[in-house]
Parts: structure tokens; sequence; C-alpha cells
């Protein structure tokens, strides 16, 4: 990307703000499909349309470039508070402004646990002191998500929840799940569940099939997903509550995703970056990068993910940014963490895998990764790139291949399954809040 100032100062944005020149702006809530410029202001897009002045305007050529929404993210472990060690509010933050997010949403799995409306106030007021990307927290659905008692949902609202789940606990009982979907229905609140029934995956470390056994590790069936699924289904059409499925990996799950669509079930469902182009084959060796929960599964699984991505039976691509140290890496495959870290690599994994590969149409995946998550959140504000909207954008190089190397990475953790490989497909320009927080791979924080 080249750049010119006119009339403003060569070091910022200025109050003059910034001039996008020359993109294919693609907005998947409007269908808009256009080379344009964008001019954006005080945090805000000001105009769109063909020939815009650029006076007074830090002036970016992005021709042959796509300017898209920003990104959201449904589901990060930011770690923080109390798992320092393997991320930071900071440094995930960093991670997501380089792959291209400007809205995140932080899991609750830290130390105090999200279950206590001090800790919601604590991430927002973290995510905001950085200014790299909105930070959202979510609330647990049971108390230390033990999955006994529901947590005061009202309270987690109210300090900034954006959504509840227990991940990575399923929630087993059924009342209290029901319970979750009750409380929180007045709030507009997802309810997100990590679907896994404890008992059919029995300790498992993998996937159950030809691997596991070659492998000589105790195998998960796809089974132990689908039946949580099944039961999260009906208890969505129970209630009528806002009910979201995380990180699906079953062709099973898919088909019971497609019995909820036709029978008007109001149920949504996430896929990751991971799940749509990796399989139980890539364990071998048994790196412990590959290990994850719900586990890499089959090549008929994951075909049958891809493609209900592709048809938008799935309407959100989420990356379960899960970092670790060293420590609870590198080590055995059965004693290793489950957990990919994926904010930097998800759009070019699944731009290579699912546009350039599958000839998937590229506004039909950046609505996965952009409307498709702010319905979920019941957030009309993002997810959106339109005159007078919120002025958080990216910006793709279509044409950009590059090889990963987890060395560079923004985030703490190293457990990248994609170091080494080539995906073509880039964000090399990220803006949030009417802020440049990314460009040309580089995060402009100086913190």
């Amino acid at each position: 990307m080249t750049e010119a100032v006119n009339g403003g100062a060569a070091g910022g944005a200025g109050s003059e703000g910034i001039l996008l020149k020359g993109g294919l702006v693609l907005d998947p809530a409007s269908q808009t499909e256009q080379v344009m410029d964008v001019r954006i202001a005080e945090g805000v897009v000001q105009e769109m349309g063909v020939g815009l002045d650029a006076a007074g305007a830090r002036v970016v050529d992005v021709s042959g470039k796509i300017v898209a929404p920003g990104l959201i993210d449904l589901h990060v472990h930011l770690r923080e508070p109390g798992g320092e060690v393997h991320e930071t509010v900071q440094t995930g933050s960093m991670a997501a402004a380089a792959g291209g997010f400007t809205t995140i949403c932080a899991m609750p799995n830290t130390s105090p646990r999200g279950d206590d409306p001090t800790v919601m106030e604590y991430i927002l007021r973290k995510g905001a002191g950085f200014g790299l990307t909105e930070v959202l927290p979510i609330g647990t659905v049971s108390k230390q998500s033990e999955g006994k008692e529901i947590s005061e949902i009202g309270l987690l609202y109210q300090a900034g929840a954006c959504a509840i789940s227990d991940d990575g606990n399923p929630v087993v009982s059924g009342l209290v799940l029901r319970r979750a979907l009750e409380y929180a229905k007045p709030f507009g609140i997802p309810v997100i569940d990590h679907c896994e029934d404890p008992d059919l995956k029995d300790g498992g470390l993998m996937h159950e099939g030809y691997w596991s056994t070659r492998l000589g590790l105790k195998g998960i069936p796809a089974e132990s997903e689908a039946v949580a699924v099944a039961r999260d289904i009906l208890l969505a059409g129970l209630t009528r509550g806002k009910m979201h499925l995380a990180h699906i990996s079953a062709r099973q799950s898919v088909e019971l995703l497609r019995f909820a669509a036709e029978s008007g079930i109001p149920v949504t469902a996430e896929a990751t970056p991971h799940h749509l182009t990796l399989t139980d084959a890539d364990v071998q060796g048994y790196h412990t990068s590959f290990k994850v929960s719900p586990p890499l599964r089959g090549e008929e699984h994951r075909r049958a993910v891809l493609e209900a991505v592709k048809s938008g039976l799935i309407t959100c691509i989420a990356t379960d940014h899960a970092p670790w140290d060293a420590e609870n890496k590198d080590c055995e495959f059965e004693n290793a963490s489950n957990g990919i870290s994926g904010l930097e690599t998800a759009l070019a994994v699944v731009w290579d895998a699912l546009v350039v590969r599958e000839k998937m149409r590229p506004m039909d995946l950046i609505a996965r990764m952009t409307l498709g998550p702010a319905e979920v959140l019941g957030r009309k504000d993002r997810g959106r790139l339109r005159a007078g909207g919120r002025a958080d954008l990216v910006v793709i190089d279509p044409e950009l291949s590059k090889r990963v190397d987890r060395g560079t990475l923004y985030t703490k953790g190293r457990n990248c399954p994609y170091h080494g490989r080539v995906y073509q497909g880039w964000p090399v320009l990220t803006v949030a809040g009417g802020r440049m927080t990314m460009r040309d791979g580089k995060v402009m924080y100086e913190g």
C-alpha cells in the first residue's frame, strides 16, 4: 500500500482523518460490492463513494485490495487475569489487530473466573486502555464453571458481559442450561456452549478412528459432541433462548443443525479455522500443536463442517484462540494442554482454504467473520461498513502469500500448527475506532 498526505502531518491521521482510496468495498449487510473510496474521521466512516476529495486527509492507496468491516471473533482465550504467563489482554489485543480483528470476545475461564462482575469490568477497562481492538468479556453460565448453580447473569450483563459460557467445560446439567437460557433471554445475550458429553469422551486424547488406533492414543467419538448438540437444540426450542454452539467439529452435529434450521429452532453455531482445514491425520508425529478440544476429526467431518460454513448453515467462524506457554505444550501428547493460537493466522488460513481452493464468494466468507458474529451478539453497530457507522475496518490483500513463522507472532502462545505453511489472502491494514492499529503486518502500538 502506498500513502500520500495532503495537508496533514505525515506521522499520523491527524484531525482530518484517513482516506482509503480505490479499494473493492465488500459489505455483507448491504451486499455492497463496489470499487470506491472510504473517508474516516473522528472514529466514524464519514462517507463512501467514487472520487472523493483527498484534501486534508491521510491518503492510503488500497487499489487491488478488499475493504471490509473489521473482523469479529466470538471465541478468544486471553488468559488474563491469572494466566498472564500464557497471554495477556495486551498481547492478545496485539494479535487481534495483526489478524484484522476489531472486536474480540474473551472467554471467562480465567483466575478468578468470570462469574464476578468485577472481572467483566477489569477486562473492559484493560482492553479499552490499549485501544487496539474492542475486548468484550464473556461471563460464566455457572458459578466457577462447575455446572451446578447459574451465575448472577443480570449482574454480569450490567457489568458488560456480551454473552455467557462455561467453555472449556460443557454445561452437563440440562436443567442448569435451561435456566441459563431463560435468565439470559431478557438481556438478549447468547449462551455459548462447549458441546461435549464427558462420559463419552472418557479421557480421550484425539478423534476416535483410524489414526487414534494407529497412534495408540485413546479416541473421542464424534457422538460425544453430537449428543450434547442434540440436547442443546431441544433446549433452545423449549426456551426460545439464544443458544450458540461453539467450535462445531462433527458431521453428526451438522446434520442436527440442519434439523434445527428446518424446524425453526433458534440456534447459531461457529466453526474454527483448524476444524475447517486440519484433520486427525495431522496428529502424526504426536505434535501437541494439533491437540485441541474438540479434537481434529476425520476428513468426512472436516468436509461436512466446511460445506455447512459455505452454505451458511454455520454462520460464524471463530478462532478459539487458546495460547499456552512452552511448559504446557512441549511435553508428551497425553500431558499437553488443548489449544491452538489462531488470531493472527485465521483470515489467511480460511481465505486460502475457502476462497482460493473452494471458490467460496469473498462476500460470504467475510460475512462469517463479521455480520454473522455481530448478529449472534445482537450488535447492530458493528460487522457492517456504512457511512455514519463505526470506523472498524480491515483491508485484505487477496493475492498476498506468506509463510507462517510462529517466532514473529504477537501472541505469547507459540502453539501454532500452521508454522512453516504458506497461505494466500492476508490482512494488510486494520482500522479500529478510526485509528490504524496494524499496517503491513506491523501492529501500530507504542506502550
